[in-house]
């Protein structure tokens, strides 16, 4: 019988590590770095989109909004439209002011798009009408905005703390978490600062002939009045005028000059009622109540607090902040107790992510055995064992590649491992039923296990190479769906091409070579079948 020619890659990666003592180290060495790349791959609940933009404000005193928008934002808006990238404009023209708001498409890098608005502005500074202040280019943060933490700081129980107490509190608490190496951005809100509190009596004002501005301008003039430094003397010494701070309690404010009346100064205590508070013209208060303990239904008693939002860096691991926001706390823990605080964790992504990431890994699992009870049925409990090593290896292949090209592991990617689980085992149970059907063929006793098994998988290759290509062409146009829906599925396009392609090399590799290990070519106990039934023939003629 003549040897059989292999044609296709197939046959060529069956034959290769048939026999090879590597092959088995190469499937442990897939498997491990496929958990690895599971266990420190950035874990998120859902993809971080990447948003670009800016606002370009520029300061026009005294102009009108008509003036604005023919001389500032028209002008502005075409140089604008030069830059390469661009989706939208949208200019606003108001008094003395005008507001051009660039938005980016969507996937556009964030650092090179803020470097072209603020370069193509700069470049158009002297050609800008005279009168106009220096503009002032303001990127967007969209991407670093969204926080994955929110933290609620409240006073506790019968605590004294005040509200600016309060507040310098948490303020140290988010100097230490700003230093936690993957946030990105802390902010504080639903806090109230200490300031002086001046209540101005209408009626005193009249009778002093004074008006607001010059209160005002009595208020501002102690922030503003600042020594100036003279020079130097002749022994070439520095002379520096200095003076304490010119307010340190409320007298100071009171008794500061706002007027003359009648020969006689006017202080601001004489018209105004001066207290020492906190802002009170800031009426963003919240508040936080918690169930009381024995009684889910019932609520307690609703106390103001201060909300501390926290948002990662793009493309770090969402579980891994999350974490180590919650060990700084920990670690503060009896301070705040000390100082009365309590605080409740309102919001915890990481937490999220995680949870749904192991959820989506065990619906997985749960796949593979359902594919596994499927195949005992279908082909034997060998070709099954076979067939299920082998989807494991490939998502740990696909995990891999991910890893390296910087994705994160989201609901979007194991979605788009799920969705292409079912494809995955279609080249395994190919060449394991092709591998069945020649070892029950007529003349397998003449040929000997490595020849049956390279042939096999060396026979599917072509038709199963083509349909795997079609599989992977229809799923190549959802790389190109622009705008937020594209961003957001971009893990399947990129996902499930290389999961196909992974179970190819997979089955042509590791199928044959398991076959070799568990499989075994059927015994027949009356000869080769051929010539076993011509020997029959003969001897029936001649008795």
């Amino acid at each position: 019988m003549n040897e059989y020619q292999i044609k296709d890659y197939a046959g060529k990666l069956a034959k290769g590590f048939l026999r090879n003592p590597l092959t088995a180290v190469l499937g442990a060495f897939l498997l491990i770095v496929g958990y690895l790349a599971l266990e420190i791959m950035p874990r998120e609940e859902d993809p971080q989109i990447a948003i670009s933009g800016g606002a370009i404000i520029v300061p026009m005193p005294g102009a009108s909004p008509s003036e604005i928008e023919n001389i500032v934002i028209d002008p502005l808006e075409r140089k604008l439209r030069e830059i390469k990238g661009i989706e939208h404009i949208y200019g606003m023209a108001m008094d003395n002011v005008a507001i051009v708001n660039v938005m980016y498409y969507i996937g556009e890098n964030r650092e090179d798009s803020n470097l072209k608005l603020y370069d193509k502005v700069m470049q158009n500074v002297d050609v800008m009408p005279k009168g106009v202040m220096q503009p002032i280019v303001k990127p967007f943060d969209i991407d670093i905005d969204i926080p994955i933490m929110t933290i609620a700081f409240y006073p506790k129980g019968e605590s004294n703390i005040t509200e600016v107490e309060l507040l310098t509190k948490v303020q140290r608490l988010q100097h230490k978490i700003n230093g936690i190496e993957s946030v990105a951005k802390t902010t504080i809100r639903g806090s109230h600062k200490a300031q002086y509190n001046i209540e101005v009596d209408l009626g005193k004002l009249s009778a002093y002939n004074l008006s607001l501005g010059q209160i005002m301008k009595a208020v501002q003039s102690v922030a503003v009045d600042v020594p100036d430094v003279k020079g130097r003397t002749g022994s070439n010494q520095l002379v520096i005028f200095g003076v304490e701070n010119a307010i340190e309690s409320v007298g100071d404010v009171g008794n500061l000059i706002v007027a003359q009346y009648m020969d006689s100064p006017v202080y601001l205590k004489d018209v105004a009622k001066v207290t020492e508070g906190i802002d009170i013209q800031n009426f963003q208060d919240a508040f936080v109540s918690q169930r009381e303990e024995g009684d889910a239904a019932k609520m307690g008693a609703s106390v103001k607090q201060i909300t501390m939002s926290i948002a990662k860096l793009a493309g770090t691991n969402a579980v891994f902040v999350a974490e180590d926001v919650l060990e700084v706390l920990k670690e503060n823990d009896a301070q705040l107790t000390e100082a009365g605080i309590g605080y409740l964790v309102t919001r915890n992504y990481g937490e999220r992510a995680n949870e749904a990431v192991n959820e989506l890994m065990s619906h997985l699992v749960i796949t593979i055995i359902i594919i596994a009870v499927m195949l005992v049925f279908a082909l034997g409990w060998k070709e099954s064992l076979i067939v299920t090593f082998t989807v494991p290896a490939i998502l740990a292949i696909t995990l891999f590649i991910a890893y390296l090209s910087g994705q994160t592991i989201n609901r979007i990617t194991l979605f788009a491992f799920l969705l292409s689980l079912g494809l995955l085992v279609d080249a395994a149970i190919i060449v394991i039923e092709n591998i069945h059907r020649h070892l029950h063929s007529h003349g397998v006793d003449d040929r000997t296990m490595d020849e049956l098994l390279i042939e096999a998988t060396d026979e599917i290759g072509a038709p199963t190479n083509i349909a795997t290509l079609a599989i992977i062409l229809t799923m190549v146009p959802m790389a190109f769906v622009g705008g937020m829906m594209g961003s957001f599925m971009k893990p399947i396009p990129y996902n499930v091409p290389v999961a196909l392609l992974a179970s190819l090399v997979i089955a042509y590799i590791f199928t044959p070579y398991l076959s070799r290990k568990l499989l075994k070519k059927p015994e027949h106990h009356h000869g080769h079948s051929a010539d076993g039934a011509d020997d029959i023939a003969k001897e029936g003629e001649q008795k």
